[in-house]
C-alpha cells in the first residue's frame, strides 16, 4: 500500500493563506481559519500543500490500510472556500439549514463568500465535528 500523500506540513498556514491571489477569498480564508481555531481550539497546520487542518485523528480500515488525517480543514479554491469536515454532514442537518447559501459534496462544504453564512451555525458545526473525531482512533 502506497504512503498518503496528504500529510502534515511543516509549511507555514499564513503564509499559505497569504498566497490566495484573489484578495477576497483571501481575507475570507484568513477569517475562516480564524474562526475554526477559535471554535476547535487547535492551531492550523498545513496538510500537504493545498489544505489547512485542525487536530488530527487515526483511521484503520478493515483492509490494513491506516492514516491520520484532520477531522476539520479548509483550502481556499477558486471557485468557492472548502470546508471539509471529516464525518460528514448527516449529524449536522439543522445547522445546514441556518448556515445560509452552500453546497455540499460527501465531506466537503462549499462557501462562495462568507459574509453570506451564519457564522454561529459555522461554528457550532466545526466545534461539534471536531470535538466527535480529534484524537480518537476510527475503524469505519
Amino acid at each position: 500500500m502506497g504512503e498518503p500523500k496528504t500529510v502534515p506540513t511543516d509549511a507555514s498556514p499564513e503564509d499559505f493563506l497569504a498566497g490566495v491571489p484573489d484578495e477576497r477569498r483571501r481575507t475570507d480564508a484568513r477569517a475562516l481559519c480564524a474562526l475554526i481555531a477559535e471554535a476547535t481550539g487547535a492551531p492550523p497546520r498545513m496538510w500537504g500543500g493545498s489544505m489547512v487542518g485542525f487536530g488530527t485523528y487515526h483511521y484503520r480500515y478493515a483492509s490494513g490500510r491506516e492514516g491520520d488525517w484532520p477531522p476539520v480543514a479548509l483550502a481556499p479554491r477558486k471557485q468557492a472556500l472548502v470546508l471539509y469536515i471529516a464525518e460528514g454532514f448527516e449529524p449536522h442537518t439543522e445547522l445546514l439549514a441556518r448556515l445560509g447559501p452552500h453546497g455540499t459534496g460527501k465531506g466537503c462544504l462549499y462557501l462562495k463568500r462568507l459574509a453570506d453564512v451564519d457564522r454561529d451555525a459555522l461554528a457550532e458545526m466545526v466545534a461539534a465535528a471536531f470535538d466527535r473525531l480529534n484524537g480518537r482512533t476510527v475503524t469505519p
